[in-house]
């Protein structure tokens, strides 16, 4: 249920096409939650169909035209009340870890490089979180809007680094392993 949420904070900060929610989604809220383009429009469809969204008047009348769509007052309500409502966190699921896991009875054949692999994703990943957060959060811009979207932000940081280091140790674990291929 969290696709629709998503789009309409996309939209209560921004109205925007699909196209434009699409790029969005890449550039900002895909780091948390991604969703495809034919996904969006699918729901964007849903949120009209429901009265949560509208599209906006084109100013030109023309065929093929892209839509923007804006938030009505029902969509902000219901943003609102997702917002305010308790949700229990989700488990965590990570193939890698369960990879590892098998890799104790099967062995760990090809693991490691893959583990190294990861590790510069990663590595990759915190670069560019730490790089928005140069550009975007300066000293002292510190709206209550700027504050929460930072902490956002400080997450996937967090989330990053605590992968990086984890990676490292587990490469180092793997160093002294006996092999067991």
């Amino acid at each position: 249920m969290s696709l629709p949420h998503a789009i309409l904070t996309a939209l209560l900060e921004k109205p925007s096409s699909g196209l434009e929610l699409t790029r969005r989604f890449d550039k900002s809220i895909g780091y948390f939650w991604s969703a495809t383009h034919q996904q969006i429009y699918r729901e964007l469809g849903r949120l009209e169909a429901e009265g949560l969204i509208r599209a906006l008047p084109a100013e030109q009348p023309a065929r093929g035209q892209k839509k923007s769509y804006e938030v009505l007052p029902a969509g902000r309500a219901e943003l609102a009340r997702w917002t305010a409502a308790a949700q229990d966190p989700k488990p965590q699921r990570d193939v890698l870890l369960l990879r590892l896991r098998a890799a104790a009875v099967v062995g760990t054949a090809g693991l490691e490089a893959d583990l190294r692999r990861h590790l510069e994703l990663h590595r990759r990943q915190l670069a560019e979180y730490q790089e928005i957060e140069r550009r975007d959060f300066p000293p002292g811009r510190d709206a209550p809007q700027d504050r929460l979207r930072h902490l956002v932000l400080r997450a996937g940081i967090d989330l990053e680094t605590f992968w990086t280091q984890w990676l490292t140790h587990a490469l180092a674990e793997f160093a002294d392993l006996p092999d067991t291929d």
